[in-house]
């Protein structure tokens, strides 16, 4: 049998698995998911070592193939990170649990009474990158939710996941829960991934977490419905009525605090208005955290130091220290300009006008969409989500950051006495 057909067989066993799991998961209650979470969070700092064993394996293997500083901090389990996956899942646990509720009631003329009730989504498919902290992330939620889950790490990290994998099939079958209900791909090989994109018997929908080329290989290839987020160019617009001194620090906070995170701000529209006061002030404070500005034409006439910006910069997605600027001469043009070049992850207004705030939110097709604040607050937790998933920048089911509760549907209840359709 060939690699390909033996990673084809172990992605539909895992899936099989998952499948069965889920129909557990589903019915079990809130006090015994909480149970194995709290379980978890123990044996992780009690397993350290074992952990930091495998983990230390992936790092020489990444020292070996040339990753970069960055790529291996993020790679690395140490015990301060180990601290934090197991506090993550003690929040989880202490979050409501969304499956069984109710929301809404209603009775028909023929007595009927009808409901909607939140169930899990079923079996998750997970492909990310090299964070093997995201593997307990992942693993939390959808227990959480009731959901059982595969999940597809990077080849950096297959002996750190492997290992959480292990202790986390423990820690569910001593809680009376289906080990496989967490189920990590033990191979490293491209055809379990693409394997595992093609179960749409056996999978609810895929997630991808990671780059912008990770996410289009998934949608590109996957026969099961996937939530996306292909990457964040995120605009902060500056109205002609707004605190230019709270502009200037949610612009800094916005590119500066992590600029190589999804919801770091990528472009600055000016309105024209505001431009002469507010370009200056913002550029010294920008140039002090060492951020190249790449202007429009007006942008450039005011700010000299400024780099001429090219019609590739309006859709960039930096990453990086770096900032498009485009003075605009009405709210209509950075609207339009938004709808544009926006990617529908966040965009946020600075402004004192309150039917300006108003008709900024109304007319931004973006997840989050803030009026005096940083974009950086498009996150789970920052929202009051406890944690999240990954954040959609699609429309089905769920747009924006997911937790618990976008990781459920909703299926109707109907209660009757007796009645028959005429």
């Amino acid at each position: 049998m060939t690699s390909e057909r033996l990673a084809e067989e172990m992605v539909l066993e895992l899936c099989k698995g998952a499948r069965q799991a889920a129909r557990v998961l589903a019915v079990a209650g809130g006090e015994q998911k909480n149970r194995a979470l709290l379980g978890l969070a123990r044996a992780l700092v009690d397993q350290a070592g074992e952990l930091k064993a495998a983990n230390a394996m992936d790092l020489q293997a990444g020292r070996e193939a040339g990753l970069s500083k960055a790529m291996l901090d993020r790679l690395t389990l140490n015990d301060k990170v180990i601290a934090a996956m197991a506090e993550g899942l003690k929040e989880v646990a202490a979050l409501p649990d969304p499956v069984g509720e109710v929301t809404g009631m209603w009775r028909r003329p023929n007595g009927l009474l009808v409901g909607r009730q939140r169930i899990p989504l079923g079996v998750i498919g997970f492909i990310y990158e090299s964070r093997p902290n995201v593997t307990v992330d992942a693993a939390g939620l959808c227990l959480k939710s009731g959901n059982a889950v595969v999940l597809k790490g990077g080849k950096e990290a297959i002996h750190s996941n492997l290992a959480l994998a292990r202790l986390i099939g423990r820690v569910l079958s001593d809680c009376g829960l289906p080990a496989g209900a967490v189920a990590v791909v033990p191979t490293t090989d491209r055809a379990a991934t693409l394997a595992l994109l093609q179960q749409e018997e056996l999978l609810d929908v895929v997630i991808p977490r990671g780059g912008e080329s990770l996410i289009r290989f998934v949608a590109q290839n996957s026969r099961v419905p996937v939530l996306k987020h292909y990457k964040g160019v995120c605009h902060l617009y500056v109205d002609a009525e707004a605190d230019l001194a709270m502009a200037e620090a949610i612009c800094v906070n916005a590119k500066c605090q992590r600029p190589g995170v999804c919801n770091a701000l990528e472009t600055l529209l000016v309105h024209r208005d505001a431009a002469e006061s507010f370009l200056p002030r913002v550029a010294r404070a920008l140039t002090a955290q060492e951020v190249e500005m790449r202007g429009c034409h007006v942008t450039c006439e005011i700010l000299p130091e400024a780099v001429p910006a090219t019609d590739d910069d309006w859709p960039a997605e930096y990453l990086d220290l770096i900032l498009a600027i485009r003075v605009v001469e009405s709210m209509d043009q950075a609207l339009d300009h938004i709808a544009a070049h926006g990617s529908r992850h966040t965009e946020a207004i600075v402004t004192r006008d309150h039917a300006r705030a108003m008709r900024f939110i109304n007319a931004v097709d973006s997840s989050v969409v803030l009026v005096n604040a940083s974009t950086r607050f498009n996150d789970g937790g920052q929202l009051g989500l406890g944690a999240e998933i990954g954040i959609s920048t699609c429309k089905l089911h769920a747009f924006g950051p997911m937790g618990l509760e976008e990781l459920t549907t909703r299926k109707f209840i109907v209660f009757g006495d007796g009645q028959v359709r005429q």
